[in-house]
């Protein structure tokens, strides 16, 4: 194999596909970044790690076809070294490649390329469309909801599922919920339910960035794949159900307060200021038309700010947890949040209006 191809280009294609790559690998090859020159003009680069697949084609000058594997962080560490604007020449042969730009050379060990796993499709029944923005929208609004509790398995991504005229994304760790609905794209009717795993939405959302336009959605019940024009990503899904979450989602909360989500967050934040690990909880003393938030630390001290709000049912006092709190007011694009609360032991319910397609449930705090 012999190619050359531009630094930044290099640069570009390996930062997608190196992220993929696990920095512990018992099998070495998964260590390992494909290059494909098939001599059309570009060269394909693949990771894996058997769960999750990037596959990006980019521009070069291929002169001999061949395909080897090379230690992927090493070489995008060597090409993020490399001069701006230079000429990266890659040529293998037995079981080695060098890599030369200008008055630099490199020698790599390389692993044979028919080692290397390629994910299994298979069929893939469900395809359609989505416009990057929407996607980007979905995975913003739901991400931080993720659980990281390995033993609720079924939590660690985010659940897609089709629910009359619109498409629904939730994810949740038991502690709050976040769902997002956006109108069902041509061809999603009768599409099975999944779990997108958390990896896989990380390096979607990096992908989206550099995209313009729509991203190809094709899924099965096992398997999904994100068609990014020169990027594809493949992914297998979370073997598992997700909860009903719409049981959880309060409707009958009549006590409301509307308030400015920025100085809310603000207020929250700099009273949880003396807030420790142990005690995250900020105390909303609600009264009319007035919200008092406090935290009490054993270790630090007290700390209580007033923000005012839109309020007019029964004063009372609820607890949350600070940083659940903020991560859900973080998303709210508005100058105004409704806060539909029932009392201090009950789900709360955040959204920007009835209109908005984002919602929020938050689990209370005894403080």
């Amino acid at each position: 194999m012999k190619a050359t191809i531009e630094r930044a280009t290099l640069l570009r294609g390996l930062s997608h596909v190196q992220s993929v790559v696990e920095r512990r690998n018992t099998i070495p090859i998964l260590s390992n970044v494909l290059i494909d020159a098939s001599g059309d003009g570009s060269i394909r680069l693949m990771a894996t790690d058997l769960d999750l697949q990037i596959d990006e084609t980019v521009a070069a000058a291929v002169d001999q076809p061949g395909a080897t594997t090379v230690p992927a962080h090493t070489l995008f560490d060597i090409a993020r070294k490399l001069p701006e604007g230079a000429q990266v020449e890659l040529s293998a042969a037995e079981g080695k490649i060098k890599i030369v730009a200008g008055r630099a050379k490199f020698e790599l060990g390389t692993l044979p390329r028919d080692d290397f796993p390629v994910i299994a499709e298979g069929e893939l029944p469900t395809v359609f469309e989505l416009p990057a923005e929407t996607l980007k929208q979905i995975i913003d609004k739901t991400r931080f909801a993720i659980s990281t509790e390995e033993t609720r398995y079924y939590l660690n991504g985010i659940f897609l599922h089709v629910a009359d005229e619109t498409l629904k994304a939730a994810a949740t760790d038991g502690h709050r919920l976040a769902r997002v609905t956006v109108a069902r794209p041509d061809g999603a009717d009768g599409m099975p339910d999944v779990i997108v795993p958390r990896k896989c939405v990380a390096e979607l959302r990096k992908l989206l960035d550099e995209v313009d336009g729509s991203v190809g959605v094709s899924l099965s019940g096992s398997k999904i794949r994100f068609d990014l024009g020169a990027a594809i990503l493949t992914s297998k899904l979370i073997d598992g159900t997700f909860p009903d979450y719409s049981r959880v989602i309060p409707t009958g909360n009549d006590k409301i307060l509307k308030i400015d989500p920025k100085s809310f967050m603000e207020g929250v934040d700099r009273v949880s200021t003396i807030a420790t690990e142990k005690t995250r909880a900020v105390k909303m003393a609600l009264d009319r038309d007035r919200i008092t938030l406090s935290v009490t630390s054993p270790d630090n001290g007290t700390a209580a700010e007033d923000v005012p709000g839109d309020y007019a049912a029964q004063p009372f006092e609820i607890g949350f947890n600070s940083r659940y709190l903020m991560d859900i007011l973080g998303q709210v694009e508005g100058d105004l949040v409704e806060v539909h609360l029932a009392d201090a032991a009950a789900p709360t319910l955040i959204r920007e209006n009835d209109k908005s397609p984002a919602l929020y449930v938050l689990m209370p705090m005894r403080v």
